[in-house]
């Protein structure tokens, strides 16, 4: 993997971006301090043990409740950013912080290991959707089988609105968020994106506003559906499109299982195109689908079978090839990557080669 750009002692990295009460954590030397609205800030001390191993204490009360918690979460998160090498973070909450210590087990945010009572492991913690999903709160969507168009599938949760997902990118000192998109305030970009050339020759969907008002009227009324506008510090620059593959076209290529996701996307904006964002949006928008329902255990998609080099950035993020396969208006190669591998491999990371997919349909 390639070296990650770490920020400089006294920057400040921001947690919980999809809500309206972010938090921030600053960083002088070992010295960590975090800030969130209608609590004491939280004092902390990172130490680096061997290599791949760090220690997270306490220096100040540790509050109580969702704010401790919270504090200690952004605290976490921004270690494991600053340090991208650290396997594993020991806690040390002191003395009087037996209630947080057990909200923290509780949630599988810590762990006991040989090494602490009180052991963060990466792969479970990227696993804790309330940091970066808009609704955390929801649960899981119940699970009743429904028929449509001759599929059965589980019967889909309400569609989205508004930011569903946001992270702060370390390496590009920028938030990352998606949001739910909308006719009133996407058509445009949608248009503009659809008639670029690079973009066209990929999708087909080139043409005038009114054909790219009933596709995404006719997206947004799907229920397997769910069209998003992805933005960097609030500027859209993409338009993806997210799939359970139970009702999908893809559905009668391969083993579907109930929950596996799939995506197209369009990266709309040339300033926006590379290995610096690419390695930024496409492992948040895995993330965010493996957030989304903890059922989700793959996430599939369908490129060019032609199109090599989208198929060897994708697999350079962790997705493997499984076949070739002919869909009626193409021939398509079937990309799979396994949850436990995304949050295993820490694949949210930046990948070590430079993926530069422009469309994928």
């Amino acid at each position: 993997m390639d070296a990650i750009p770490i920020p400089q002692p006294g920057t400040t990295f921001l947690s919980y971006a999809a809500t309206r009460a972010p938090a921030t954590t600053s960083r002088q030397g070992d010295s960590l301090t975090v800030r969130q609205a209608g609590a004491a800030p939280l004092t902390l001390r990172l130490a680096e043990g061997r290599l791949t191993e760090g220690r997270l204490a306490l220096t100040g009360p540790a509050g109580s409740g969702d704010a401790a918690l919270r504090g200690l979460n952004a605290a976490i998160e921004s270690a494991f950013a600053w340090h991208p090498e650290l396997e594993r973070l020991a806690l040390d909450l002191g003395d009087g912080a037996g209630a947080l210590a057990a909200s923290l087990r509780r949630r599988g945010i810590a762990v006991e290991t040989a090494d602490a009572p009180l052991t963060v492991l990466p792969e479970l913690f990227m696993q804790q959707a309330e940091l970066w999903h808009g609704r955390p709160d929801l649960p899981a969507f119940p699970q009743r089988q429904v028929m449509t168009d001759g599929k059965r599938h589980p019967q889909r949760p309400p569609k989205p609105q508004g930011t569903v997902y946001a992270r702060y990118i370390p390496w590009l000192e920028q938030t990352i968020a998606f949001r739910a998109a909308t006719v009133e305030d996407d058509l445009g970009h949608l248009h503009k994106w659809m008639n670029d050339p690079r973009v066209a020759a990929f999708w087909n969907e080139d043409g005038d506003l009114e054909k790219h008002r009933r596709y995404l009227s006719g997206l947004i009324a799907d229920p397997h559906m769910v069209p998003l506008i992805a933005t960097f510090d609030g500027t859209p620059f993409a338009y993806f499109e997210i799939y359970w593959a139970r009702e999908n076209r893809l559905a009668p290529f391969y083993d579907v299982q109930d929950y596996d996701r799939g995506w197209h996307v369009v990266v709309g904006e040339d300033s926006y195109r590379g290995r610096s964002f690419i390695s930024a949006w496409l492992p948040s928008l895995t993330h965010y689908m493996l957030l989304d329902d903890c059922r989700t255990q793959r996430i599939v998609g369908e490129p060019a079978a032609a199109h090599h080099q989208q198929i060897r950035n994708l697999e350079t993020s962790g997705f493997v090839r499984i076949k070739t396969f002919d869909f009626p208006h193409k021939r398509a190669a079937l990309v799979m990557l396994l949850r436990e591998r995304f949050f295993f491999d820490r694949l949210w990371l930046p990948a070590a080669t430079a993926p530069q997919p422009v469309a994928s349909r």
